[in-house]
């Protein structure tokens, strides 16, 4: 055998080899869905007691209208109401910036929770990142806002959009999981999960998990 032949056999045999591999999905790259029901539950992210400065911290209420808020759509969201409320009271009674959107022109799921005069109200920012395409950056820098506690209706929605965009841009964003209602109890998990330990660290180190019952003010 010629050294040329020899170099075409070997190259021909080096081909297949490399063909054989490519066609052989290594072990470590099983599909998720495979193991879909065995999957486990992490452990619950830690929910802590945090102390804000009412004059540096802003109230969100996004999203809570009539027909995303409703016995048929969320029955959790309205089941929150009386702990939206009482936050509400809490940050109005301290002096507390806050601010809703109703999208769409939405009107108020309940009156009890409804926005009092001069508040900021904003009913065309739709979508789970209120930020884009809105000055609430800027109103936010305006007031000396540092902190936000986010309340809003989604949680996999505005709890994660809304929240990792407030910590892109550097706030403390404190995130109560009692006033982030969902679908279901899983998707509040989920959503909570993301914010906290499970989440990017460039977000979730401005994030705090709590309750809004374990909100203190200065």
């Amino acid at each position: 055998m010629t050294r040329l032949q020899n170099l075409i056999r070997i190259g021909a045999m080096t081909g297949t080899l490399f063909a054989a591999i490519q066609a052989t999905p290594p072990a470590s790259a099983a599909d998720f869905m495979t193991d879909w029901s065995t999957l486990q539950m992490p452990p619950p992210p830690e929910l802590k007691q945090v102390t804000v400065d009412p004059k540096t911290t802003a109230l969100f209420l996004f999203d809570f209208i009539e027909g995303n808020c409703s016995m048929s759509t969320r029955p959790i969201c309205v089941g929150m109401i009386p702990t939206l409320k009482a936050m509400m009271d809490r940050a109005r009674a301290a002096g507390m910036m806050v601010l809703y959107t109703l999208p769409g022109d939405g009107k108020i799921v309940d009156q009890s929770i409804a926005p009092h005069a001069g508040e900021v109200v904003d009913q065309k920012q739709g979508g789970p990142d209120k930020f884009l395409g809105d000055d609430l950056d800027q109103r936010l820098k305006d007031h000396g806002i540092k902190t936000v506690i986010l309340c809003g209706n989604s949680a996999q929605g505005v709890g994660i959009g809304t929240g990792s965009a407030s910590a892109q841009r550097g706030y403390n964003v404190i995130y109560p999981v009692d006033c982030l209602p969902s679908e279901s109890a899983f998707r509040q998990a989920y959503a909570a999960y993301h914010m906290g330990p499970g989440g990017p660290p460039v977000t979730t180190k401005m994030v705090t998990e709590t309750r809004t019952d374990m909100i203190k003010f200065q």
